[in-house]
């Protein structure tokens, strides 16, 4: 009976432990999975250290890497704009902390694209126990068991998941589409409105679309220029009206 009950005691904890290791991508509106680690910046808490501020984590696979590295560049020309936004960068790979270091140190000694050197402010985290990476999902086994995949998450004040990017290896990222997500979504949670295809800020904006007969022909009634519909599940305000 001894010799069972241990037995049991044992896979009991194998199964824990494999649980524990599964690497699952959280979906949107769940609470962003929380984490403490070690960064170029000093020691994180998240989100407890970004407390009442939009978080945007960007994952990348190794320091050194030439695709990653213009990323960060273009991310410490934009970091001000960023700030403005009231938004947090962290960036997280399974390299050591003295390796993001050393990366830092190399991409502020380069002059890109002409437009002079930049500080990088942003913290780099280590997560070399791949600890972040499994509980964000960026472990893909077909790519590769230890390092990341390149993704985007963009969190809320609410500490809620908005918006999840995943990049192939070989494909840069668009910093200025990730700004325009972080302007779309907090418009959309100020104003209450939605953003069409293409949207940039100053552009029209799409209202929710009626449930009623009722409301649709209280729309009609209330079109002009600043409120306009093409039909009448595609209603239109104007940005610049209140």
């Amino acid at each position: 009976m001894k010799t069972i009950t241990i037995l049991l005691v044992l896979v009991s904890v194998n199964l824990f432990s494999q649980e524990s290791t599964v690497s699952r991508i959280p979906m949107l509106g769940e609470k962003a999975p929380s984490f403490v680690a070690e960064s170029t910046n000093g020691k994180i808490n998240f989100p407890d250290d970004y407390f009442g501020k939009w978080k945007i984590i960007f994952s990348h696979p190794a320091a050194f890497t030439p695709v990653c590295s213009t990323e960060l560049i273009e991310l410490a020309f934009l970091q001000d704009e960023f700030k403005k936004l009231n938004t947090s960068i962290i960036v997280v790979s399974t390299d050591g902390l003295n390796s993001h270091i050393e990366w830092i140190n190399s991409l502020e000694s380069i002059n890109y694209k002409d437009k002079g050197k930049v500080d990088i402010k942003y913290p780099l985290v280590s997560d070399k126990l791949m600890d972040i990476s499994k509980k964000y999902g960026m472990i893909h086994p077909n790519y590769s068991e230890v390092k990341d995949i390149r993704g985007v998450f963009i969190i809320d004040p609410e500490d809620r998941i908005r918006s999840i990017m995943f990049y192939p290896n070989e494909t840069g990222r668009n910093i200025d589409e990730i700004m325009r997500t972080v302007l779309a979504l907090q418009n959309s949670d100020k104003n209450s409105v939605l953003t069409p295809a293409n949207w940039q800020p100053g552009d029209d904006v799409l209202l929710k679309s009626p449930t009623s007969e009722t409301k649709v022909e209280k729309y009609k009634e209330n079109e002009s220029s600043s409120n306009y519909s093409y039909a009448w599940y595609l209603l239109f305000k104007s940005q610049g009206s209140k």
